[in-house]
């Protein structure tokens, strides 16, 4: 494969990748003035996020069996179809209770874009090279944090938050059009792969039982939640709290994501020299330190909107090295179930992102503490499951290795 030809298929499958956190970004900016314009409050607003996260993670879990049994192009097309079609039904909505099921809707569509381009690593690049590509698609990814706000928040100032959604169904035309003429088929469709519910079950069960793949999928989703907590609580902190306005808000939005466009970067020197688990351990250590002061400069007002701003970008660049690596060690056993792991690792990050932002919806105090603390939380929870799992499973490989030996000698 040439550079000219990789670098293409890093930009497609990023673009795949990219469409969830561009639909999630992009519309935050507007926050208030949709909570005026539906007659809401922002907290009820906050909810159309959870509800595309509940998307996501339920959606994900549907598409994996499709993209194993019918190959990956097929189920890409129809989700992307629904995608552009819900976008469009957020742009015409008049209340926020339809907004929260349209966004839904559009979760569910758009999701085969992150299940789609996890499997498509797998099928189309060797395994000492995935965490590498891994990082290079989540640098693409962390471009849109540094975009979508910015955008947002100008197309909010100048014209209306509607035009969000149509920008965003167009965008997925455009994805539509580069699948179809552009992207390599990968994995084909695989006939001994039935769709029955049990059958289904089955295959998620086989994939559950493979316990590094339980134990960085469950470390590595609570841990990658952290910046759904900071998303969901972002808006009404700055722009509330600090009294920034929707401009000002897509710029800091903007440069808290470069903090990962950065560690991607480091990620790939670091891979040069550390094994994927080293650098995991080592990045959920300094979150969970970080998490903590965190915690303690919100409780005790040490920090001003410069201060709290600078904080979050070091804890943020985090991310850029707990999601690939995670991803990589994840998907790593598997050839058969790629698919469904890659449904099941989604569905979880998503589901945990989902809940995480529902609990700084529902502690919403008019501080910074219900967004702090839940980022906190989740470093130090995907710390907690990380040394615990591995502890676990090396006790029973030395237990099956002290069995074994015994009945060699009897």
């Amino acid at each position: 494969m040439s550079l000219k030809q990789y670098s293409f298929l890093i930009l497609i499958l990023g673009a795949l990748a990219t469409i969830s956190p561009f639909s999630i970004d992009m519309y935050l900016p507007g926050f208030p003035r949709i909570a005026t314009d539906l007659n809401t409050t922002i907290d009820k607003v906050q909810l159309s996020l959870t509800s595309y996260l509940i998307g996501i993670s339920l959606g994900q879990m549907l598409y994996g069996p499709l993209l194993d049994r019918f190959g990956r192009k097929a189920p890409l097309f129809g989700g992307l179809i629904l995608y552009v079609i819900a976008s469009l039904g957020c742009a015409l909505t008049d209340s926020v209770d339809s907004l929260i099921a349209m966004r839904f809707l559009q979760a569910m569509g758009g999701c085969v874009g992150l299940v789609a381009s996890q499997a498509l690593v797998s099928d189309l690049f060797p395994a000492n090279k995935r965490a590498e590509v891994f990082s290079t698609i989540t640098l693409v990814i962390a471009v849109s944090p540094m975009i979508a706000p910015t955008v947002g928040g100008y197309v909010t100032a100048a014209i209306n938050w509607s035009w969000i959604f149509i920008i965003l169904a167009g965008i997925g035309m455009l994805i539509i059009a580069a699948i179809y003429f552009f992207l390599p088929t990968g994995k084909q469709a695989d006939e001994s792969v039935s769709l029955r519910p049990k059958a289904v079950i089955n295959g998620y069960a086989t994939v559950i039982k493979q316990p590094q793949f339980l134990i960085y999928t469950l470390a590595g989703g609570l841990a990658t939640a952290a910046p759904f907590a900071y998303i969901a609580g972002s808006s009404d902190v700055f722009m509330n709290i600090y009294h920034v306005t929707e401009q000002q808000y897509g710029w800091i939005f903007a440069f808290l994501a470069f903090a990962m466009i950065g560690s991607t970067q480091l990620n790939h020197f670091l891979l040069k020299k550390y094994k994927s688990e080293e650098i995991i351990k080592v990045t959920l250590l300094y979150q969970s330190a970080l998490g903590f002061l965190l915690i303690v400069g919100v409780w005790n007002n040490w920090y001003n909107l410069y201060s709290l701003i600078g904080m979050m970008f070091i804890f943020l660049t985090g991310q850029g090295l707990t999601g690939p690596n995670t991803s990589a060690l994840s998907l790593a056993p598997f050839r058969k179930h790629t698919g469904s792991a890659s449904a099941l690792m989604g569905s979880w990050r998503m589901g945990a992102g989902a809940i995480i932002s529902a609990i700084v919806s529902f502690l919403h105090n008019n501080t910074a503490m219900p967004m702090v603390g839940m980022m906190a939380a989740c470093s130090i929870g995907g710390l907690i499951i990380l040394f615990t799992g591995s502890a676990a499973v090396r006790h029973r490989a030395s237990k099956a290795n002290v069995e074994e030996e015994i009945s060699v000698l009897l």
